[in-house]
């Protein structure tokens, strides 16, 4: 067994291990916006940010080597290096580090921000808006992957990053440094039939859960997936379940950093100041009855309306097709199957290519009345808010959520 793969087995049994032992904790009430404020502001003077925790690292003769590379980028690269632990003003999620982070640099519309890992501390995690138009992500992962980097410090793996995003081929590196781990599939089981195939669910469910736990440190790259054999039920009702905590997380900081904004506001200078204030309400309402993801994704919108409403400049809402995908990039004429009128909706840059490529868009789903699982947007107007405005896309979420707030009293 190779040491690569000796390492990626220690890996993933360790998230195992705390997976069962452990709950996540929720960030501290209030530390986050701060928290990210202070980062925001560092990074307003310069495009690095070093905690002191990692200043032996990347002491400040490399930090200045770091925002000059950057610089020569001519990108719009800032880079956020500080510890990451569950409990923290982030609760160890780099998603929510970078998502508070945005929200604080609102003048910087497009943003590419590479940040430290909450999983692994000396690997690191890409981010770009309003789409990932430089593959950042993948670039940004695969640093840590180069067998050039497997002894280099946090402060060399920052520079590849740095290089390998302006280089613009991010899923091209990382596919070719992770070829090897991908071809590490779990065995299927056995066919029917056989008499060993009692053994299947004692054996095979807790190895796919350690593939599922591993894939975000291991495999970033939606198209790994496909290598991966079917999962029981139980193990896709898991992943649900943690992607639907990380959201609830991350909507929970972003409705956080709304209010806290509003708080700070200058009333004679913003006159958007009311409106944010009724989408903070409307979002933080929508957050504590949120039944799913279709929920989650709306108390987003909502906060984004908001932040929008202080910066006075609306600018696009999020992707219609799925607003997880973040805030569109363009507005474009669909037609909904079954339907002769077109709608003028809002897409991220994803969604614009696989309907110019005449390919269906990832998109939301929700529950429908019977059972099935449809496109949230398919669902009757008088069940959901988020089927009437699309998420901003078709009218403002606040007006859609005051409007049937008005109608049910």
């Amino acid at each position: 067994m190779s040491t690569d793969v000796k390492r990626v087995i220690t890996v993933l049994a360790a998230l195992l291990l705390a997976a069962l032992t452990t709950t996540p904790a929720r960030a501290a009430d209030g530390d986050g916006p701060s928290a990210g404020r202070r980062i925001a502001e560092a990074l307003r003077t310069s495009p690095v940010y070093v905690d002191e925790a990692y200043a032996d690292a990347v002491p400040p003769s490399r930090q200045r080597q770091l925002a000059d590379r950057i610089r020569r980028t001519g990108l719009p690269v800032k880079v956020v290096l500080t510890p990451l632990t569950k409990g923290d003003a982030f609760d160890g999620d780099s998603g929510v580090l970078a998502g508070i982070v945005r929200d604080r640099l609102p003048e910087q519309r497009e943003l590419i921000l590479i940040t430290t890992d909450g999983d692994f501390p000396d690997s690191l995690n890409g981010y770009e808006w309003p789409a990932d138009t430089h593959q950042t992500r993948d670039a940004v992962a695969a640093a840590g992957f180069l067998d050039e980097m497997r002894d280099a410090g946090l402060a060399d793996v920052t520079a590849k990053a740095v290089d390998l995003v302006a280089e613009g081929k991010g899923t091209q590196r990382y596919e070719e440094a992770t070829k090897d781990l991908n071809g590490a599939a779990v065995s299927k089981p056995s066919e029917p039939g056989d008499s060993r195939g009692w053994l299947w669910p004692l054996v095979a469910v807790p190895a796919l859960a350690l593939a599922l736990l591993g894939t975000r440190a291991l495999v970033r790259s939606h198209k790994a997936a496909s290598a991966v054999p079917a999962f029981p039920q139980l193990v896709f009702a898991t992943a649900r379940a943690a992607d639907e905590a990380e959201l609830r997380r991350r909507a929970e900081a972003e409705v956080l950093a709304l209010g806290e904004a509003t708080q700070a506001a200058d009333v004679s200078t913003t006159p958007g100041l009311q409106r944010a204030l009724d989408a903070y309400a409307a979002a933080g309402r929508v957050l504590d009855e949120a039944r799913g993801v279709p929920d989650l994704a709306g108390a987003l919108a909502l906060a984004q309306e908001g932040s929008d409403a202080l910066a006075g400049s609306p600018g696009l809402p999020l992707c219609f097709f799925n607003p997880l995908h973040g805030r569109a990039v363009r507005r474009t004429g669909w037609r909904p199957l079954g339907r002769r009128d077109r709608l003028d909706v809002a897409v991220c840059q994803d969604c614009a290519d696989a309907l110019e490529g005449r390919r269906a868009p990832e998109v939301l789903t929700d529950r429908a009345g019977d059972g099935r699982t449809v496109p949230y947007f398919e669902l009757p107007a008088d069940r959901s808010v988020w089927s009437t405005t699309g998420y901003g896309s078709l009218t403002p979420t606040l007006d859609g959520f005051n409007s049937r707030r008005s109608k049910a009293r």
